[in-house]
């Protein structure tokens, strides 16, 4: 039977035979005009073009922008192409080593600090009683509150000698420091603001991995003879490690990109002792107006942060098939 004759199906009804003639696909496309073909993925791709036209104007685009900047410069008002030069410059720039480092510091003192309290806040408040959500609803106050608004509050907290701080010290019989003038304190004090405004971002997160551990694993544990510290060792915490993979790359995302903070407390000062790398990119940038070395700077930021995160990830994704093979 050929692929335009139609198809003859016989249908028996009681004593009689009755034949229908229906047509075939080719035949149906021919009268409605529609394509004799489809595309696969087709209806996929008309779905997602808004997304796609969006990241790529708003994300891949400014991207692309950024290396080619980084591999030119202004010259005479012109741009002229220097290759690897602006990361020449950069690496030999006293000011971006300074920066590199504080950004480290800064990463390990306020990451691990604020993990382990969001962590310890939602062990401390998983059950759901109307205390419990009351503290969650004060822990979380900060999250709401600007960054440019928390700065500014804290701006008072730090004052030397009239400031909160140093009032309650005072009271205590200890002697305060120049919280934000002196360069080996103040970005503590820089780390401690970005403490208190993020653990209660982070304990959300927590708090829904706890809402994910079977209550049969704690039950099992408790009838193996185990105490609160084992459990939280052999059960709460191999559960967790999901998830605190994924709140530390939040939390690297939030170090890198967080800069209002010091824009409104020490503007890198003193002596470039919290100047962090977005800042000094905003200093190439805006100040110097050093777009190819802010580019470069921009470039080496990016690569940091993807391979700190994609490091985080891969190992979550081994402990997660380790533990599906066991």
């Amino acid at each position: 039977m050929s692929r335009a004759s139609p198809i003859r199906l016989r249908v028996a009804s009681g004593a009689r035979k009755v034949e229908l003639a229906l047509p075939n696909e080719m035949a149906v496309r021919r009268r409605l005009a529609l394509p004799a073909w489809r595309p696969k993925g087709l209806l996929g791709l008309a779905l997602l073009a808004p997304s796609l036209v969006f990241l790529g104007l708003f994300t891949y685009w400014p991207v692309l922008q950024v290396l080619w900047q980084s591999l030119h410069a202004e010259a005479r008002r012109q741009t002229v192409f220097v290759g690897l030069g602006n990361y020449r410059a950069l690496f030999a720039d006293p000011a971006f080593a300074a920066a590199l480092v504080n950004n480290l510091v800064y990463a390990l003192g306020t990451v691990v600090p604020s993990l382990v309290l969001a962590l310890g806040f939602a062990l401390a408040l998983s059950s759901s009683t109307r205390l419990n959500a009351a503290l969650r609803a004060i822990l979380f106050l900060p999250v709401l509150i600007p960054l440019v608004a928390a700065s500014s509050l804290f701006l008072f907290i730090f004052l030397p000698q009239v400031g909160l701080l140093d009032h309650y010290l005072a009271k205590l019989g200890v002697q305060g420091a120049n919280w934000l003038g002196d360069p080996d304190v103040a970005l503590w004090s820089l780390m401690g603001l970005t403490i208190w405004k993020n653990a209660g971002y982070y304990m959300l997160f927590f708090l829904a991995g706890l809402q994910g551990i079977p209550e049969e694993s704690y039950e099992a544990a408790r009838l193996d003879g185990a105490n609160s510290w084992q459990r939280l060792r052999y059960v709460t915490l191999p559960y967790l490690r999901p998830t605190l993979s994924f709140v530390a790359v939040i939390a690297l995302l939030n170090v890198v990109t967080q800069v209002d903070h010091i824009f409104i407390l020490t503007k890198g000062g003193p002596s470039d002792s919290t100047n962090l790398l977005l800042f000094y990119v905003y200093q190439q940038a805006v100040e110097r107006y050093d777009l190819g070395k802010a580019a470069a700077a921009t470039v080496v930021s990016l690569a940091l942060l993807l391979a700190l995160s994609a490091t985080s990830l891969r190992r979550m994704e081994r402990r997660t098939d380790a533990e599906e093979a066991r």
